[in-house]
């Protein structure tokens, strides 16, 4: 994730003064200091960071705070509301016109990925709001970004409006607004022109663009890995162009994630959406208290249970609960249920989500190799039925012929059969199926 130092550093440092019965001046002064050190490292805006310490300081040394009976989380909840509030404080959420259609215009520097932007924001209103949406290639200047949104419309299965690269960018605009409203889209987005650096002659283009269609949504799209650099372009366009909001690309890079917790404070701008990833799903709406909580450790259940309800198959979860509860559960309901938790993202990302998972015992740091999951698949793809369903059964030569199939060790396939063994019994304890145990529930139905 992009805030992991700043993350790492702010637990630290909170984890001194969570347990407290007491907590002084000096123990705020103290972790003021080095939250504010954690900040400044992670490329936050330096007058961003005073005035966040200042209200910190002033809320923690409180009455409210010193004299409750647990100060330390009081004080921890004070950082996590002032860490929400820099973000934006509530959820920003995408605003649609009244009368269809709704014209989004998305701009940003060359390689911030805009073209991409307009591809899973498309996907995004298409699968979370039912919207037919309508690209518009209005990069006359780069080369091939015609062809590059144009495949990006083949793989959604959007069509893409486009009068070549000797067309002006406002008339294609307006054209393609014009063709909107004729073949029903009620989603127009506009992949407007970048340059490497902001100059005169790409401002004045994109506030032509603007006041000829009067987009409902101007939206910029800046990479978070550029850190303060961001924060800077953020401002530079917002001057000129208004921004509704911001998309923050490259979120899930090695970056120390300052720009995402500046660039509201510095532009007044929202961050509306984050880019995790290079497929055309990974993409989510930003919320600040959610990712405020995960900052701090504190994890994200809602977002996670989003991604559950968007990913697994309710009847099947239900149906593996049941399989749960009688033991019945075989390798091709596991080798379904990794299928499933592989659909929902990288499993870094999900664990990031889960409430003190950074803290558990072999996670920290966790890096999970894909191909890991992928070598655990073929070896269970090597397994005849009556070995998935009766893995008692599987002696020295079936696993050297199952090693053999998939490509892997016999130590493979003995690890995979003694983890699959361990997680059955853990099953058991947990769905409470030993004798003189209450039965339990999958609150979530999550296919973990």
């Amino acid at each position: 994730m992009a805030f992991e130092n700043l993350s790492d550093r702010l637990q630290a440092t909170i984890k001194k003064i969570r347990g407290k019965g007491k907590v002084t001046e000096d123990d705020v002064k103290e972790m003021t200091r080095e939250v504010r050190l954690a900040l400044l490292e992670a490329d936050v805006n330096f007058k961003v960071v005073k005035d966040f310490i200042k209200r910190v300081k002033e809320r923690a040394v409180g009455q409210d705070v010193l004299d409750s009976l647990t100060p330390g989380q009081q004080v921890i909840k004070v950082v996590q509301e002032e860490l929400t509030t820099l973000m934006g404080g509530e959820q920003n959420k995408l605003q649609f016109a009244s009368k269809p259609p709704t014209v989004i215009m998305l701009a940003g520097l060359q390689g911030a990925g805009k073209t991409t932007t307009v591809g899973k924001l498309a996907n995004y209103v298409r699968k979370e709001f039912n919207k037919n949406p309508l690209l518009v290639a209005a990069d006359v200047y780069r080369p091939a970004a015609i062809n590059q949104l144009q495949t990006l419309g083949k793989q959604l299965d959007m069509p893409v409006f486009s009068l070549g690269e000797d067309a002006d960018p406002v008339q294609i605009a307006q054209q393609a607004v014009d063709k909107a409203k004729e073949d029903h889209h009620d989603v127009v987005f506009i992949d407007t022109a970048g340059r490497l650096h902001i100059d005169e002659e790409l401002m004045d283009e994109l506030s032509n663009i603007k006041d000829t269609v009067q987009p409902d949504e101007t939206l910029l799209v800046v990479d978070a890995m550029t850190g303060q650099d961001a924060v800077n372009v953020a401002e530079s366009f917002d001057s000129r162009l208004d921004l509704s909001g911001v998309m923050m690309t490259k979120l899930d890079g090695d970056t120390r994630g300052g720009a995402a917790l500046s660039v509201k404070a510095v532009t007044g701008t929202p961050i509306k959406f984050a880019g995790l990833g290079e497929k055309l799903d990974a993409i989510e709406a930003f919320h600040p208290e959610r990712m405020a909580s995960r900052i701090l450790g504190m994890g994200d259940v809602l977002s996670l249970i989003e991604k559950a309800e968007q990913n697994v198959d309710e009847q099947k979860a239900k149906e593996m609960e049941q399989k749960m509860r009688d033991q019945s559960f075989t390798f091709d309901d596991f080798l379904d249920q990794l299928g499933q938790v592989r659909n929902m993202g990288p499993l870094e990302d999900l664990l990031g989500m889960m409430p003190g998972a950074n803290k558990m015992k072999g996670m920290k740091n966790l890096n999970v190799d894909e191909s890991q999951l992928t070598s655990i698949e073929a070896i269970i793809q090597s397994m005849t039925r009556e070995e998935k369903e009766t893995p008692d059964v599987i002696n020295a030569s079936r696993k050297r012929r199952i090693a053999k199939g998939s490509g892997t060790s016999v130590q493979d396939v003995n690890k995979l059969l003694k983890q699959f063994k361990e997680m059955k019994k853990m099953m058991k304890q947990m769905m409470g199926t030993g004798k003189g145990k209450k039965k339990g529930k999958n609150p979530f139905n999550l296919p973990f």
